[in-house]
């Protein structure tokens, strides 16, 4: 059996995919890729926030595609890469595609204590969810329209993990356990 040498995380904001994606880098030696490190910086260079940038794209193409070309060149080579992006398992389709999956007000609060998350700033928790769940459908409408593809169909995902309850070095074990699995041919729980 070929080894798998990309793990694509997706999921909801705030699912602890950057936490989760830097152990299993320790864990693996993989490089780490992040499509929101990507994002934060381009909005940044636009002077706006990742959702305004996100409502910006609905009507400039151009911002997908930077951000999509990083992805789709991963497909050249056999380096190893732990990559943290909504639509990396559409763009590397050879990879273990994991969603991880988390109650939104637990994103919420994640979100507002993270420091290195300064283009996404809430006055309450309640502003938190509503512009969550607004990025989220732009994105995925977005998606949708212009690749064709679901991101909320979980049966895009070798496996779904809920990180309400659980801290990444656990969400790291599950996504290793499993990757480890369909590397050598054996089953595990597509849901956990």
């Amino acid at each position: 059996m070929q080894p798998i040498t990309k793990i694509t995380l997706t999921g909801d904001l705030g699912s602890g995919k950057s936490a989760t994606s830097k152990i299993l880098c320790q864990e693996t030696g993989f490089s780490y890729l992040s499509t929101g490190q990507i994002q934060r910086k381009l909005a940044a260079e636009l002077g706006m926030d990742t959702l305004e940038m996100n409502r910006k794209a609905d009507s400039d193409p151009s911002i997908d595609e930077k951000i999509d070309s990083v992805f789709i060149d991963l497909n050249q080579t056999e380096e190893g890469y732990i990559v943290d992006s909504r639509l990396a398992w559409h763009f590397l389709p050879q990879s273990f595609k994991v969603y991880l999956a988390v109650d939104p007000i637990v994103a919420a609060n994640r979100i507002m204590s993270d420091p290195g998350r300064n283009s996404e700033q809430y006055g309450s928790a309640e502003e938190a969810v509503e512009k969550i769940k607004a990025r989220k459908e732009s994105e995925n409408a977005r998606f949708l329209l212009k690749y064709g593809v679901d991101c909320g169909n979980l049966e895009n995902y070798d496996l779904v993990i809920d990180t309400t309850n659980r801290p990444p070095a656990e969400v790291a074990e599950l996504i290793l356990h499993a990757w480890r699995a369909k590397t050598q041919g054996t089953s595990f729980l597509k849901s956990v």
